[in-house]
């Protein structure tokens, strides 16, 4: 039965809802997303000794490529986009890797690698029928429990002040970041109708304020930033190399496995189902193409926000509407920088208060995943033993300093590539076996130790009969 084309509904996914009430869910994913995609374009300038000049070129152009990323997945065009209510934009799960190949090859050469990261991921998205039936619910859900496991330590660090800053761990930077998680909750828990959905924005709202109290909002980038940017084709120069391709391509292909895990806890947790194949090849194929298009505008590579993923499955809110509105915010930041340098004004305290229980979302979307299959000894070693060497791994990196320097790079960059590699290659390599299986090979085996146990006594009456 097809949709209603009239329908306002927030949890239709082709619900056009009022501006009004449309409006301060959009602004939940827009202040979700913002800050990690100027994030990284900050950090890979600074770590390849780039110019300021480069650092805003980067950041424009990543803001713009969220957007039109955001609005193929949402809308589509032809084949490409998951026509999902989720959103894309520069990740993070991609920074230890651009880095490292920054450091070496430069920004040139990052980008040049990513157009065949670009592909990399339309072919998987190519042979997606063919390779759906290698991630069931069990890979899929431990990686989305990996992402959200995996976040936490970006949720605290925020909270504390953000990384590198000079305030990091101050009290009051906790007392800022613990109020907005306490509205946040009060909201979430207590409110009703409208307003429970909009808890994370009414949260930001309150922390902002107190920070703005307290004197910690800093309003400098919005003095410095232009009014109006254009994107340029090819501002640097692409480099191809090889070194730089392999590991490129390598998160890439790991990313397609994170964005099949993120567009099944988006449909699972905000629409009640399993994403279909058509869906995760449209998404898969429209990540590509932006990542290798983008690449030719100085883009980032782009991939799916799980803390967005979070935000669907925390609120139940699925209008592309809404999210549509996000994108084009982030597209208007692009094109207008001082436009979005308000919202970079936001403290690092107040985005930790409001995202940590997204993150705690993300990763019970994963355990929902992992429990549509069997709990069987089969699937919990996967799941457990995924778990532990993805974790374990991220959190002693020093413990496989002595790999070669590329296998450090794919393996300690990021939990979410060894639970990835983990749960995918168990799958494939330990027998099937349900729980019923299990339960028959358990009474087979009982049978057999009564019919030894049995055979015991037999066999000493028939020795003293003799």
């Amino acid at each position: 039965m097809s949709t209603p084309q009239h329908s306002q509904s927030v949890f239709d996914f082709h619900g056009r809802p009022p501006l009004d009430k449309a409006l301060p869910l959009s602004l939940q994913h827009i202040l979700a997303m913002i800050m990690g995609t100027v994030t990284v374009p900050i950090i890979v300038v600074g770590a390849v000794g780039g110019s300021h000049a480069e650092q805003m070129t980067l950041i424009q152009i990543s803001l713009i490529a969220s957007a039109l990323s955001t609005l193929i997945q949402l809308y589509g065009i032809g084949k490409l986009g998951a026509r999902l209510p989720t959103i894309f934009g520069v990740g993070f799960a991609y920074v230890p890797t651009l880095v490292a190949v920054g450091a070496q090859y430069g920004i040139g050469g990052i980008l040049g690698a990513q157009i065949i990261g670009g592909v990399t991921m339309i072919v998987v998205g190519l042979f997606i029928t063919r390779i759906r039936h290698l991630f069931p619910p069990v890979v899929a859900g431990t990686v989305v429990l990996v992402i959200g496991l995996s976040l936490y330590d970006i949720a605290v660090n925020y909270m504390a002040g953000g990384v590198g800053q000079n305030d990091y761990g101050d009290p009051l930077n906790w007392l800022i970041a613990l109020a907005t998680l306490l509205v946040v909750l009060v909201v979430s828990q207590f409110a009703r109708g409208f307003l429970k959905l909009a808890a994370i924005i009414c949260g930001i709202g309150v922390g902002y304020l107190l920070a703005l109290a307290l004197g910690r909002v800093d309003f400098s980038p919005v003095a410095e930033a232009t009014w109006f940017t254009a994107p340029r084709v090819m501002p640097f120069e692409l480099e191809f190399h090889a070194a730089a391709i392999l590991s490129v391509v390598i998160i890439c292909v790991v990313n397609s496995v994170q964005t099949i895990g993120d567009l099944s806890a988006t449909s699972v947790g905000g629409m009640n189902r399993e994403p279909t194949t058509r869906e995760l090849f449209g998404g898969l194929m429209g990540n590509g193409a932006t990542t290798a298009l983008g690449s030719l505008f100085g883009a980032m590579p782009t991939s799916s926000y799980s803390q967005n993923v979070g935000i669907v499955a925390m609120t139940k809110v699925v209008s592309r509407y809404v999210l549509a509105l996000a994108a084009l915010f982030m597209l208007l930041a692009g094109l207008v920088p001082k436009f979005g340098a308000i919202m970079t004004t936001i403290p690092y305290p107040v985005l930790g208060g409001a995202t940590i229980t997204v993150f705690g979302m993300i990763t019970m979307t994963g355990i929902q995943l992992i429990t549509k299959d069997e709990l069987s000894a089969r699937n919990m070693t996967i799941v457990s033993l995924a778990l532990a060497l993805s974790m374990g791994i991220y959190a002693v990196p020093e413990a496989i300093e002595y790999f070669p320097s590329m296998l450090q790079l794919v393996l300690g960059g990021s939990p979410i590539v060894v639970a990835a590699l983990v749960a995918f290659t168990l799958n494939l390599l330990l027998p099937k076996r349900s729980l019923a299986d299990e339960a028959a090979e358990r009474e087979a085996m009982a049978a057999k130790m009564n019919a030894e146990q049995q055979a015991g006594p037999d066999q000493t009456r028939a020795e003293s009969r003799a």
